[in-house]
């Protein structure tokens, strides 16, 4: 019996809780702890208000799209699968590389990132040793089992929640004088020129910032591949995600809005390090909570661990789904007894671990590599939304019934049209002052992404000669590949 073929039941061990926690914790960690304060003083509260819910908005739609076609054809590879099929398969074998390329980085940039988080309460000890423990740490997570990766991520995703629930009401009693000794009420909302600070400019220049906030949702997709139940686990997570993304953060802005004027220089901090700077620290301190910095700071290294823990999963599957798509070597494909890509495994770790020695040794080659995954999130999100397009369209071409899908996407064509002007003024908008002051170095390491993608989607154009796939001839049939794998 070959690897591939034993027990596959154990690879889908994800229950449909797991599924909502794991989409919910993707979307909430140092953007909204640390990097919210940076948006409010940029745009003002009412600004970063409007920023963070039309982002939110976005992608909602961009997750009912991938609902749609993760419910009717629930694989590991998600949206790299969805692209090959329903538009080139040229831009799957491009997406799913992107994808793989952002994660095995980003694992690197948060076990850096989890050793400076530590020397806030063990200064004297070397980074290296953190990150060395973080590393293992989430190996060890995901090679055990699925289940273990499900039931990690549910719980450090449940302390984020806990952690926001518990400042939403500590900033409601500060806001009306009930803790730290005055009421505050609404008077920052129209201090100076609060609530809108530089207008719309300002609004769509902290869109980049929302939007990376927003970074992970997309994972629900690559969940529906393992999970037990995708047409009820991958419709509830939406649904949750969503609600909870309007909730957390609109609330969670207008109580920073309230307590803290935009003009405060508290607010400028973004580094995740920085955990005194942290919005949430400031509130907690306001309200006469002492301990506020070290708290906040063991939830800020539960987010960092959590976005590793993530990241590490979903390069695996990603490797593991090309490798059965003919975009990666077979090799990668293979799994042990227990349902685990060992080999997709072992390799992301490798990329991950040559990223952060580099961090080390090269640090030149640590900003190009970083920046090189800079915008890669938002590239996969623009082909969620064109494969979404198309996917609907063919399904419709081809005769099929709205009531044969198990679950209808939002606003059809509006949302995924939303989401690819959206994400492309983000991409494009990204260092526009880097044009304007003709600096090409700044230029290359913000937008060196896009021809990243670019090279892979017309290089396995041009070496298998592929075509985008006609509408007539789309493959919408309802398939389970996971059966597949």
């Amino acid at each position: 019996m070959s690897d591939n073929s034993q027990d596959k039941g154990v690879k889908r061990r994800l229950k449909t809780r797991h599924v909502s926690m794991i989409a919910l914790g993707g979307s909430i960690g140092t953007g909204l702890f640390v990097a919210s304060g940076s948006v409010i003083s940029q745009a003002g509260p009412g600004g970063a208000l409007v920023a963070y819910f039309l982002m939110g908005l976005m992608v909602y739609f961009l997750m009912t799209s991938l609902g749609e076609m993760a419910t009717n054809t629930p694989v590991s590879g998600s949206f790299s699968v969805y692209a090959a099929k329903y538009v080139d398969p040229a831009l799957g074998f491009a997406m799913g590389w992107n994808y793989w390329f952002n994660w095995a980085i980003t694992v690197a940039v948060d076990i850096s990132t989890a050793a400076l988080v530590m020397k806030f309460w063990l200064p004297n000890i070397p980074s290296w040793i953190f990150s060395a423990i973080t590393l293992a740490l989430i190996l060890l997570i995901n090679a055990l089992s699925v289940k273990a990766f499900g039931e990690t991520e549910f719980w450090m995703s449940l302390i984020k929640v806990i952690t926001i629930f518990v400042f939403l009401g500590v900033g409601v009693l500060t806001i009306f004088g009930i803790m730290g000794g005055h009421t505050v009420g609404l008077s920052n909302f129209h201090y100076k020129q609060a609530p809108f600070v530089g207008g719309i400019p300002m609004i769509l220049a902290v869109f980049v910032v929302a939007g990376f906030s927003f970074q992970g949702t997309e994972l629900v997709g690559i969940t529906a591949g393992e999970a037990d139940n995708p047409s009820k686990a991958v419709p509830r997570a939406i649904k949750d995600v969503f609600w909870r993304i309007i909730l957390f953060y609109i609330l969670a802005i207008f109580v920073i809005g309230a307590i803290i004027p935009y003009t405060s220089p508290d607010l400028l901090g973004s580094s995740a390090s920085d955990v005194a700077i942290s919005p949430f620290t400031i509130v907690f301190k306001r309200a006469g909570l002492a301990a506020a910095a070290s708290i906040m700071n063991a939830v800020i290294l539960t987010s960092v661990i959590s976005s590793a823990n993530s990241g590490m999963y979903a390069s695996t599957r990603m490797l593991y789904s090309m490798s059965h798509e003919g975009y990666a070597p077979k090799i990668m494909g293979k799994t042990n007894k227990r349902g685990i890509p060992y080999m997709a495994l072992g390799a992301t770790t490798i990329v991950s671990l040559l990223t952060f020695i580099s961090s080390i040794a090269g640090p030149q080659i640590y900003v190009w590599l970083v920046a090189a995954s800079g915008l890669t999130g938002f590239i996969a999100w623009v082909g969620i939304a064109l494969s979404h397009f198309r996917f609907r369209r063919a399904f419709i071409k081809q005769g099929h019934s709205l009531n044969e899908l198990k679950y209808h996407a939002t606003w059809f064509p509006t949302g995924p049209v939303i989401t690819l002007f959206i994400c492309i003024l983000v991409i494009c908008g990204q260092d526009i002052s880097s044009f304007v002051n003709f600096n090409w170095e700044q230029i290359g390491i913000t937008y060196i992404s896009v021809p990243l993608v670019l090279i892979l989607y017309f290089a396995y154009k041009w070496k298998n000669h592929t075509k985008i796939i006609p509408l007539d001839k789309v493959d919408v049939s309802p398939t389970d590949l996971r059966d597949k794998e």
